[in-house]
């Protein structure tokens, strides 16, 4: 394969970029090669990859993680740099035209209005004007409204992200999706010294509103719950961004000539969740999220989760300081049937042959590892991922969070096996970041580098090739120890459009 030239201005750009040579010689290299699909084996399923817990087990994991949550060792890890503008998709379709493509839409979209919690907001920027809101809503001056919605004259919310947006209506005010994670945070992260932890990733733009918006807020919150927040807020660094290609392969230089690079997807925030220094982080998108009279259910599962995790943790690092210590005996029969039962890991046939002191090396290797507990609710037709089997080269499988566009398009039993899956991935985790010996994993060491995925764009003008990093919880904790467990469809509550906060668990009682 011909290495692609690279010109003293490429290579100027890609240290301003803080990006190493080879680390784009290897991106260039992987649009030649092309993306390798996963094999799946076949879908997890309850009993097969996927644990439903027992009502009479809740007590004890609700436990564990009350005591782990106690010592300070939690904390809640929101991504939160996607920007509103796809939930408005179809509102700036019809501004842009200046109608809705039926008088239907028309007559839902003006009745429906005063129902979103930006209402007031909305009615606010409009008086501002000298403009009434709800004599222009009897005029059904529709384009009027929408302007006011989405432009900067008034909410602008198809520029803000979606943490700024008002979601929920309550009588003492409403709450953006922002204020209704702090809440959500201090239900079940925060320590006995009463302090809550909480990381923030949001894109570079919006970074200064955010933190005025986070300052403004958080007194009330720690007044409410007799806390204190300690909020980290970051940004997905330009060293994770990756290069842009033309349909040749070769680096795609925009109008001004210089090499283009872009976002490298949710996958380069795994440097953000590397950089935390805490112990167990739950893991949650930024727009799943209810109010109050429904957070409990939430509550709930989260803290099982967290116990669950507390739980297999302590046990493996029992057995990984009986591997360490050397005093594990003759019969490893017991940690094999732990590991296979407990942890879903799968044995290569070569492991029956080896020598005792292989396999005990093979099982410490396998144990020492970050590990995850990730909710799983049963697909009810939501896009996105689930949870499968996925074969590996030496003939054993391991369970991962698949998104479609890792399976074969070309293969028609792959496809079958994706459509047979009955489990979503709602992005509802727990991660153990830290090793037996109470010291941090780098988070790289167990990325699949190979999980990245490529899509063609259209830029000023002409056609290129886009490389995303693998997925945060898909190809970047791939070599994790993995443990999927049953939740309720009832905690997954997504705002993907702008009518989804129409949907009864978005709206007042």
């Amino acid at each position: 394969m011909t290495a692609v030239a690279l010109s003293k201005e490429d290579l100027r750009a890609i240290r301003e970029k803080g990006i190493e040579e080879r680390e784009i010689r290897r991106q260039l290299e992987i649009f030649e090669k092309g993306v390798i699909p996963v094999r799946l084996n076949r879908p997890a399923r309850v009993g097969d990859g996927i644990v439903r817990i027992a009502q009479d087990e809740r007590g004890e994991l609700l436990s564990l993680h009350d005591r782990a949550a106690g010592d300070g060792r939690m904390w809640k890890f929101v991504p939160a740099s996607g920007a509103a503008s796809r939930m408005f998709k179809d509102w700036h379709g019809c501004y842009r035209l200046g109608r809705f493509d039926s008088e239907g839409q028309k007559a839902s979209f003006l009745r429906d209005l005063p129902r979103f919690a930006f209402y007031g907001d909305l009615k606010e920027a409009m008086a501002r004007d000298g403009r009434d809101l709800e004599r222009i809503i009897r005029e059904k001056r529709c384009t009027d409204i929408l302007e006011y919605v989405l432009m900067p004259k008034g909410l602008h919310y198809a520029w803000l992200p979606k943490a700024l947006l008002k979601f929920h209506s309550y009588p003492g005010g409403n709450r953006t999706a922002m204020e209704e994670h702090l809440v959500e945070a201090a239900l079940y992260v925060q320590d006995r010294e009463k302090i809550c932890r909480i990381h923030f990733t949001v894109s570079e733009e919006h970074e200064s509103r955010f933190r005025e918006e986070i300052e403004r807020v958080r007194g009330l919150y720690e007044k409410h719950f007799s806390l204190r927040y300690e909020i980290a807020v970051s940004i997905q660094h330009p060293s994770t961004d990756t290069i842009a290609v033309n349909l040749e392969n070769r680096p795609f230089h925009n109008r001004e000539g210089r090499v283009l690079f872009r976002p490298g997807g949710h996958g380069a925030l795994l440097r953000n969740l590397n950089a935390i220094d805490g112990d167990v982080i739950f893991l949650k998108n930024i727009d799943n999220i209810v109010p109050d009279r429904l957070k409990e259910p939430t509550v709930l599962h989260k803290k099982i989760l967290g116990g669950y995790l507390v739980k297999l943790q302590e046990e493996i690092y029992r057995h990984l300081d009986t591997l360490a210590s050397g005093h594990i005996g003759g019969d490893l029969s017991d940690l094999v049937r732990f590991a296979r039962e407990r942890l879903f890991l799968s044995f290569p046939d070569s492991f029956e042959r080896s020598t005792e002191a292989e396999q005990r090396a093979f099982l410490f290797e396998q144990l020492n590892r970050p590990l995850r507990v990730c909710g799983m609710v049963k697909n009810e037709g939501e896009p996105g991922g689930g949870p499968f089997w996925v074969e590996r080269d030496d003939g054993t499988s391991t369970l991962q969070i698949i998104e479609e566009m890792q399976v074969d398009p070309e293969s028609e039993a792959q496809r079958n096996i994706w459509c047979s899956s009955t489990y979503f991935n709602p992005v509802d985790l727990v991660c153990g970041v830290r090793d037996y010996r109470g010291g941090k994993f780098d988070l790289d060491r167990f990325v699949d580098w190979n999980a990245v995925s490529i899509s063609e764009k259209f830029h000023e003008g002409g056609m290129l090739k886009a490389l995303e990093r693998p997925g945060l919880w898909n190809g970047s904790m791939a070599h994790w120890n993995t443990i999927f467990v049953e939740v309720p469809l009832e905690t997954f509550n997504p705002v993907k459009t702008v009518e989804d906060l129409l949907r009864p668990p978005h709206l007042p009682a």
